[in-house]
């Protein structure tokens, strides 16, 4: 039998943390077809990864890849006048062409620091669907559902309508509702949400208990906590992807479900002072996976950054640093495929091969006692040395496949536009 892709006598870590050697890896299509411990089939593309080691492409489950273009725009003020003095009435003039170039800024930044799909939360999602079918990376997008905006009812429709037109159409888009959050959607706007969610089978994507004061403000509105409150509409009966959850609060714990899954963004809550809250607390027990933030927050789309800061903030507020394992910690990171609908995540017969092959004996990372240390604590975006999506190179010998200069040089324009545009007026109050 001919393969497209066979990675040769490879070491491999798995999904949970686990170290093989000497595997043959063939990739057939766009799926892991076998693997065995000797040569025994030709393949178009033959790889010695004696000295690689591989791993399933890694997930970015909470992301606003537009924010790209807003790299670096707002620094060093408060978390409320983040919000409300500079990127949403910097976002009320946004261009459909800005959307556009910011996002495939991320998804080349993302894809050259090892991420083979991601889940996005932003509004246009034409412009994002348009981007990722550039790039070739996954993507479940959530368009923003704003609650106070005098349009929601329409919004909903669209997004519906976008649901109903694209999912099933591409092998790596799928599009799910995205109210922005409890406190910028009322709570008969939610159920309005979960409803036709239920109807069109797909989840749910939305900011929950980022700060202590949302908590603080639902429980004065509600009566119940922001988890208190979602739980009570039938939120975490579908799948539901919560951004951050940082204030979840003890009594929250035990709505968490199966359906459920956490995208936690350390450098944002570092960056804007949110706070320690209570995820740290709840490591192994919550269903974390990881998330990066918007550029205009975190300024990178690295995963493995935020995980590391993850690891490094729990050690240290704890004081123990035998918590926050590496096994731990990897097995975060890799949770965030089982919250998108793209059959990754494993380096196993049938899975999609979306994979990392990893250069680890380079100046950063040599010598290697621990890949996964070396991984964690050590390595940067160069030390991916080839990714592949649904069987495809994506970055081939640490180069993405795809003319990066005309897209900086584009988002440059973009950039200069939007500070000649300047900011508008919003209704959003954070």
């Amino acid at each position: 039998m001919k393969y497209s892709i066979l990675l040769k006598n490879a070491n491999v870590i798995s999904h949970d943390g686990k170290i093989s050697s000497g595997k043959y890896i063939y990739i057939k299509d766009d799926k892991i077809d076998k693997i065995c411990t000797s040569y025994t089939d030709n393949a178009t593309i033959e790889i010695d990864c004696s000295s690689y080691f591989i791993t399933p492409g890694l997930v970015n489950l909470h992301a606003h890849s537009p924010m790209n273009i807003f790299k670096g725009i707002a620094e060093d003020v408060t978390v409320d006048d983040w919000f409300n003095k500079e990127i949403w009435p910097y976002e009320s003039k946004i261009l459909s062409d800005d959307i556009y170039y910011g996002a495939l800024l991320s998804m080349m930044e993302m894809m050259d620091n090892g991420i083979t799909a991601f889940a996005d939360h932003y509004f246009d999602a034409k412009m994002i669907c348009k981007a990722a079918l550039h790039t070739g990376i996954k993507v479940d997008i959530a368009p923003t559902l704003f609650g106070l905006a005098d349009t929601f009812d329409e919004q909903l429709e669209n997004v519906s309508k976008q649901i109903i037109d694209t999912n099933g159409k591409y092998k790596k888009i799928n599009i799910r509702m995205g109210p922005h959050s409890p406190y910028t959607c009322n709570d008969k706007q939610l159920m309005k949400i979960i409803d036709r969610a239920n109807e069109l089978k797909v989840g749910m994507h939305l900011h929950v208990s980022e700060t202590k004061e949302q908590v603080e403000n639902s429980l004065k509105t509600y009566g119940k906590t922001p988890f208190e409150l979602l739980e009570s509409i039938g939120a975490f009966k579908i799948p539901t992807i919560i951004a951050h959850g940082l204030w979840i609060q003890d009594d929250d714990i035990k709505h968490i479900n199966e359906n459920v899954t956490m995208a936690v963004c350390t450098k944002t809550y570092m960056k804007l002072a949110c706070g320690y809250g209570n995820i740290w607390n709840y490591y192994k027990t919550l269903p974390l996976a990881i998330g990066t933030d918007g550029a205009a927050s975190s300024n990178t789309v690295d995963c493995i950054e935020q995980a590391r800061l993850f690891a490094l903030v729990g050690k240290f507020m704890n004081n123990n640093p035998e918590a926050y394992s590496l096994t731990d910690i990897w097995k975060i990171m890799m949770k965030g495929h089982e919250a998108l609908n793209f059959n990754s995540g494993k380096i196993e017969e049938g899975y999609c091969a979306d994979i990392i092959i990893w250069n680890l004996d380079d100046i950063n990372t040599a010598p290697i006692y621990n890949p996964l240390s070396a991984i964690m604590y050590s390595s940067s975006s160069k030390n991916v040395h080839h990714l592949i999506i649904n069987g495809n190179f994506v970055k081939k010998n640490g180069q993405l496949c795809i003319d990066k200069e005309i897209i900086i040089k584009e988002a440059k324009e973009r950039a200069r536009d939007i500070l000649n545009r300047g900011k508008g007026k919003t209704k959003l109050v954070f």
